[in-house]
């Protein structure tokens, strides 16, 4: 019996989220749709034309990262979830710990921390609720192996791998480390892709993990484009076959295509008014991994996976609440 449904690994970053229009973005010099990294002088300069010059408030702080909130409704939906990460002995970091506790998740941090920044997100919305990202990350782009816990990834059913570690030289050797650790001893490998921006930055380490073994992979179209060099959904996924086991396309409201070793099926996605994409994803790998760790196959695993998703996004946050979790998904 293992302990634990799925080990989470990722980059711990505490999210702000701010309400924009498009033509902050354009003054700002961000792109669009997509998540950069930026430097602390950059984080303090785009906070300075949020807040001050443009005076767009603070909508929401909240402990975050994509695995993390992959672990987090996991273990909302009854689940046992473990996820290393690498936060600073700061407040920000202090704040993470204790929102990570209150979701019933274990973790490697303890109250022995290094000192540094813990890493930051600033997430902006704009009207058509698509979500542009700027990552500091902080003490977390030293992420390495020595925050990994052997034991409880030998004691998962399922390692979850969070792609944005292939943009930081310890973090993929931890990635690497996790995923040897998990194929010597029988445990699941899933990996998400994030982003397509890591696609383009770093597909030979994509590369890597892929020659190491994926037993599940999840990804979005415009992702599953990018790695594949393929355009329609149906020719991604011929390709994808070819090099991990079984996968899972999201595709937005249009559902989302799976894999499952044998022929590539589509759920329907659920109508619903998109207010805030962000998290999306890593609600949608959380309720699929839960639905596999409680035996269902691929297509019950797809229908709550939808279900997760579309609720999110039905909402300002990039978490659902317990109460949201226990009303609508159980």
């Amino acid at each position: 019996m293992k302990n634990y449904d799925v080990y989470g690994i990722g980059n711990a970053l505490v999210d702000t989220e701010y309400e924009i229009d498009e033509e902050f973005l354009d003054h700002a010099k961000v792109p669009k749709g997509i998540m950069t990294l930026i430097e602390e002088d950059d984080r303090q300069r785009l906070i300075h034309l949020l807040e001050e010059e443009h005076e767009h408030l603070v909508v929401k702080q909240a402990g975050g990262g994509s695995a993390a909130n992959t672990m987090v409704i996991i273990s909302q939906l009854g689940g046992a979830a473990f996820y290393s990460c690498k936060v600073a002995n700061d407040k920000t970091g202090d704040f993470f710990v204790k929102d990570l506790k209150a979701a019933g998740i274990d973790t490697n941090l303890s109250e022995d921390r290094e000192p540094g920044a813990t890493g930051h997100c600033i997430s902006m919305v704009t009207p058509d609720a698509e979500r542009t990202m700027t990552t500091c990350l902080g003490i977390t782009n030293f992420l390495s192996p020595k925050e990994l816990n052997p034991d409880a990834i030998r004691n998962s059913a399922k390692l979850y791998i969070e792609g944005y570690l292939v943009s930081s030289a310890t973090g993929f050797e931890a990635a690497l480390e996790a995923q040897s650790i998990a194929r010597v001893n029988n445990v699941e490998v899933s990996l998400t892709l994030s982003d397509p921006a890591m696609i383009e930055n770093f597909k030979s380490n994509y590369e890597l993990l892929f020659s190491q073994g994926i037993d599940l992979l999840f990804c979005n179209h415009d992702e599953a484009r990018l790695l594949t060099g393929a355009d329609s959904v149906e020719d991604c996924a011929r390709t994808l076959k070819e090099i991990c086991r079984t996968f899972v396309i999201t595709c937005g409201k249009s559902g989302s295509l799976t894999f499952a070793g044998k022929e590539v099926t589509r759920a329907d996605g659920i109508a619903t008014q998109a207010v805030y994409t962000t998290g999306a994803g890593d609600i949608f790998a959380g309720a699929f991994l839960h639905s596999l760790c409680q035996g269902q196959g691929f297509t019950e695993a797809a229908q709550l996976a939808n279900r997760s998703a579309s609720l999110l996004v039905s909402s300002f946050g990039a978490r659902l609440s317990q109460d949201e979790v226990d009303t609508n998904l159980k």
